[in-house]
């Protein structure tokens, strides 16, 4: 099967206070402005703000 064009993108988040970095996909029809979420730092031990990066 072929995929679907316009569809989901993988983007990189990245920590705003360590090196940490998580992978995801959006939906960049549905959010097209940077994504922002809080996860769970690994190196920190706690919760984070995570941004969208290039």
């Amino acid at each position: 099967m072929a995929k679907k064009k316009g569809g989901r993108e993988i983007i990189k988040l990245k920590s705003t206070e360590s090196t940490e970095v998580y992978w995801t996909r959006k939906n960049k029809r549905n959010t097209p402005d940077r994504l922002e979420l809080k996860k769970y730092d690994k190196k920190l031990q706690r919760h984070t703000v995570f941004k969208e990066a290039k």
